[in-house]
C-alpha cells in the first residue's frame, strides 16, 4: 500500500508541472526534490525490514529507480527550456515481483 501510494503521490505531484518560471513555483519545485530525496532513506529502511520469505516480493530498486527518475523530471524543470525535447524511460510502477 505504502508502494502505491508514493507512487501516486509522485505522479500527481509532477503531471501538471512545466518549466518553472516564477520563484514561487522554483521554490515549490525545489521542496519536491527535498521531499522526493527524503524517501530514499524511507525506501531503504522499508528495504531492511522486508520479509525475504514473502511473495510476491517488493522490488524496492525499482521504487528507487522510480523515484530517482521523478527527481530528475523535476530537476528538469528547473533548468532554462530546451529546443530539444528530451525523454525520460517509462516509470515501472509495479514494484511486485
Amino acid at each position: 500500500m505504502l508502494v502505491k501510494n508514493i507512487t501516486v503521490i509522485l505522479l500527481l505531484g509532477i503531471s501538471s508541472l512545466s518549466y518553472a518560471d516564477t520563484d514561487a513555483e522554483r521554490t515549490a519545485l525545489a521542496k519536491i526534490i527535498h521531499e522526493l530525496d527524503a524517501l530514499k532513506p524511507l525506501i531503504l529502511e522499508a528495504q531492511s525490514q522486508a520479509n525475504p520469505d514473502k511473495r510476491p516480493a517488493t522490488q524496492y530498486d525499482w521504487l528507487l529507480l522510480d523515484v530517482h527518475r521523478v527527481r530528475s523530471g523535476v530537476e528538469e524543470l528547473l533548468l532554462p527550456p530546451r529546443t530539444q525535447p528530451r525523454s525520460f524511460p517509462p516509470l515501472k510502477g509495479d514494484y511486485r515481483h
